[in-house]
């Protein structure tokens, strides 16, 4: 990393610990995580080739060139932040998404990107395998599969759990639990546009042989409902009720669901990478938080 990479954010970072002496602290000001608060500061100390903040176990102080910095920006931020926003316009980050988004993080990173931006951001659902992002359509895309597409700057998040979806007239409704490899032996609705689930995702052994095609979320789950066949999908729908006809049920040994996002390297709203680093700390304090509650509890009936 140059200086010529060096943002408002490694410069606000660097200041709200230069103020506090406490990245905790800083930390809480700046409404981020400490581990991103500690990659900006050393991104900052790369790029300027020196060290900024003197640390110990127990404190933190200021070495001579950080002093010096310190003093600059405290009068240099504040009017390059006035001359930037004087010049804002009402810009608008479409997010899009190929159905539900997930629970908290997601709403999280938005409230503090706006927050911090002061640029909205709009949701925007597209049945498309990359949510338009590949079209322009969209700003930045949140995706459910590891994609590989070429002229995009693509994010790991994460991942999350699967559950079954499962029409409530099968007896197989009545189940708390269920396996991956008996899934084969039921007819499978697959999204074949935006869906999570490839008939390559079971053993080559033990794959679905009754397929039920259709192209969004909606057809998905009607043809689920009316008994056509089971399906699956992230885990967050335990905690929603989303039909009366289908039920929801955990399955103990699915493999995960990649959780993803992407914007265009060239070409790319100015702001999507800063909304792409957000979503990865909220996605992060997310998992931490939630890392030892376990699964969620099947809801009784979605």
């Amino acid at each position: 990393m140059s200086w010529t990479d060096v943002g408002i954010r490694h410069l606000r970072a660097f200041l709200a610990v230069s103020e506090t002496l406490s990245f905790t602290r800083a930390a809480i000001t700046l409404q981020t995580n400490q581990p991103s608060l500690t990659r900006s500061i050393h991104r900052l100390e790369e790029a300027m080739k020196v060290q900024l903040f003197e640390r110990t176990t127990r404190s933190v102080h200021l070495s001579p060139a950080g002093w010096g910095l310190r003093d600059d920006l405290r009068v240099l931020l504040p009017r390059l932040e006035e001359a930037l926003s004087s010049h804002t316009g009402n810009s608008v980050l479409r997010l899009g998404f190929t159905w539900l988004l997930p629970d908290g993080w997601i709403q999280d990173a938005v409230s503090r990107f706006e927050a911090k931006t002061g640029v909205g951001v709009s949701l925007v659902r597209r049945d498309e395998t990359l949510a338009g992002v590949d079209q322009g359509a969209v700003d930045v895309a949140l995706l459910r599969i590891d994609p590989a597409a070429r002229g995009m700057r693509v994010t790991r998040l994460g991942q999350e759990r699967r559950a079954a979806a499962v029409p409530c007239s099968l007896p197989l409704s009545r189940r708390n639990q269920l396996y991956w490899n008996e899934l084969a032996h039921h007819s499978l609705v697959m999204n074949t546009v935006s869906g999570i689930t490839r008939v390559e995702d079971w053993p080559e052994e033990n794959r679905p042989s009754s397929i039920i095609d259709c192209g969004n979320f909606d057809e998905w789950l009607e043809l689920i409902a009316a008994g056509k066949g089971v399906g699956v999908v992230p885990e967050l729908v335990l905690r929603r009720r989303l039909h009366p006809d289908v039920r929801f049920i955990p399955i103990a040994d699915a493999p995960a669901i990649p959780l993803t996002m992407l914007h265009p390297i060239q070409g790319a709203h100015p702001l999507a990478r800063q909304f792409t680093e957000l979503a990865q700390d909220a996605f992060a304090e997310h998992h931490t938080r939630t890392a030892f509650q376990g699964p969620a509890r099947t809801a009784a009936a979605a």
